[in-house]
């Protein structure tokens, strides 16, 4: 399987641990890359795609430690995902180069409504020839989220890609959603499909689906259970997928 940044930051912040990180279902024996259980695990089943953007994941501490984080979903899809963990006093020196990086054009992924300054808000991705689009997601809680940018200087002057509420009811309404803070996944898959990337924004929806479906399983192991749904969707995309490429 192809390792990516999301699994080098989770061994290193785990490296740093000086005692165990005991999240929800600490006990479980699960895959230190997918982080299911190790019955269930998906990594046979990791997506193999090509993409025009690139995503930064800026994770709160202990978000890379948690098994049902799902920034690592984006990494396993997109071949240019970088990941850095936040701090509020000592931003990490690459990651503050990546951002500076005339080759990109950063976007910060943020509710407009937290946003003071509303000129930085937009709707639309417009990127100048030759540069790639740099996609960044705050991964963590709502509230950590708030927090990470806030306090972080060095995305204030950043456009921020906001998604207006007819983005957020199409997607909700095919997603069966109660509310609209959507998981970083979610997100992305959005940010994608805006992108006009709309098999990439697919494949990250199948792919996050059988996630959540083994992780599931996860917390309630069945002896025998077979795999459900997620994997034949996941399956059927790609199919379709193979065909369409060979038409």
């Amino acid at each position: 399987m192809r390792i990516h940044k999301v699994h080098q930051l989770y061994k290193e912040r785990l490296a740093r641990s000086t005692k165990p990180f005991n999240a929800r279902g600490a006990n479980v024996n699960r895959c230190e890359f997918c982080q299911v259980h190790q019955d269930y695990c998906i990594c046979e089943y990791q997506p193999e795609a090509t993409s025009q953007a690139a995503f930064l994941l800026i994770m709160f501490d202990t978000e890379v430690l948690k098994p049902s984080n799902t920034g690592k979903l984006i990494a396993d899809l997109i071949p240019e995902t970088h990941a850095y963990l936040w701090s509020r006093t000592e931003p990490n020196a690459d990651m503050l180069a990546l951002l500076q990086d005339d080759s990109y054009q950063p976007f910060v992924i943020f509710p407009e409504e937290q946003i003071e300054n509303k000129a930085l808000v937009t709707n639309d991705i417009v990127v100048e020839e030759g540069k790639t689009p740099l996609f960044i997601l705050l991964d963590g809680s709502w509230r950590e989220a708030g927090r990470m940018y806030r306090k972080s200087t060095y995305l204030h002057q950043l456009p921020v890609l906001s998604f207006n509420r007819d983005h957020l009811s199409s997607y909700i309404m095919r997603k069966a959603s109660k509310d609209h803070q959507l998981s970083t996944v979610e997100v992305a898959s959005l940010v994608l499909g805006l992108f006009g990337e709309k098999e990439n924004a697919r494949h990250l929806e199948c792919w996050f689906e059988l996630f959540r479906e083994h992780y599931l399983y996860s917390k309630r192991p069945v002896k025998g259970a077979e795999r459900g749904m997620g994997l034949k969707r996941l399956i059927d995309f790609r199919t379709e997928l193979k065909v369409n490429n060979e038409i």
